[in-house]
């Protein structure tokens, strides 16, 4: 397993995050099953989220914490101030109430990585920064960051941070993907295009891909004809994603891997500190993800994978 560094937290972080949107207290002995499987191949961060599962998620994630008693080894991040039915959330009473439940939930006295959720940019990203700040200072939070903003946003926040001499975004979760997405999978979700993944490169803030390997598409169970997940249809199904898809295939035969392991390659090579996201629940899919984790692609395979050149 590989790691990288995210300014404002003292541990290193897994470059494989393990997903958590499937933990229930019903299932909690797979899920216990799951992490313990994923602590083995050197894993130690793990995604989940205040709305996840209801809450459960995360109160699974603080069972789990306690029980093995590995919350100082542990990493995790969770996000905050989702939108509800009401609208947005991106306020002061908002995140303290979702820090507060979800300390409580963890059964930890701070968090990791602390996200929003979601964006509203009719509130200043300053405001937002100053929010945030609070928490840090009393030791509820350690490193802050977002998830479905835009690297615009982001460089707002982070000129008023530097400016105020307050503390910045210090990572990004936004959808990234080898495949890329026609539209939101979610209204208000974000995936990283060209020019936010130029802007990473140059600022080179750590990005935390959510679906990194574009929810199954290189598995080998879709194709043209194959239409039986409407989402998948309607974000990942385009002519230039078969492409991708294909190519994959190549050069996952030359290297004797899988396609599916090829498009983890390509989110863990980007020239920036990336993490991605994996929803593995099986052995079998946690070690084919350590794996692919592991595979170098040459600048000149990324960028042909990404259709940008003909030619390896």
């Amino acid at each position: 397993m590989e790691y990288i560094q995210i300014q404002g937290s003292p541990k290193q972080v897994s470059r494989l995050m393990k997903g958590s949107d499937y933990f229930y207290h019903d299932s909690y002995e797979k899920a216990a099953a799951n992490l313990d499987a994923f602590i083995a191949i050197g894993g130690n961060s793990i995604d989940t989220a205040h709305i996840y599962c209801g809450g459960q998620s995360e109160e699974v994630i603080g069972r789990y914490m306690k029980e093995r008693d590995n919350r100082e080894y542990m990493v995790i991040l969770t996000k905050c101030a989702h939108h509800d039915r009401n609208g947005s959330r991106v306020n002061k009473q908002a995140i303290f109430e979702d820090l507060t439940d979800s300390l409580a939930r963890l059964q930890t006295d701070y968090i990791d990585l602390y996200a929003l959720h979601r964006d509203d940019p009719s509130v200043p990203a300053g405001e937002v920064i100053e929010i945030l700040n609070e928490h840090i200072q009393s030791g509820k939070i350690r490193a802050i960051g977002v998830s479905n903003w835009t690297w615009q946003r982001i460089e707002e926040a982070n000129e008023y941070a530097a400016a105020k001499g307050l503390v910045g975004f210090s990572f990004s979760s936004p959808n990234l993907s080898l495949a890329k997405a026609n539209e939101p999978f979610w209204a208000g979700c974000v995936s990283a295009d060209e020019e936010t993944i130029a802007w990473h490169e140059k600022q080179q803030l750590p990005l935390l891909s959510w679906s990194s390997q574009a929810r199954g598409f290189f598995t080998g169970r879709f194709s043209p004809e194959v239409r039986d997940n409407a989402d998948l249809v309607r974000v990942f199904y385009s002519d230039a994603n078969w492409e991708r898809l294909e190519r994959a295939k190549q050069l996952g035969a030359q290297k004797n891997v899988s396609a599916i392991q090829i498009a983890l390659a390509y989110v863990l090579n980007q020239p920036f500190p990336t993490c991605a996201l994996i929803g593995a629940q099986s052995i079998e899919e946690l070690n084919s993800c350590d794996a692919g984790s592991l595979i170098s692609l040459t600048k000149e395979e990324m960028q042909w994978l990404d259709l940008a050149t003909e030619k390896v």
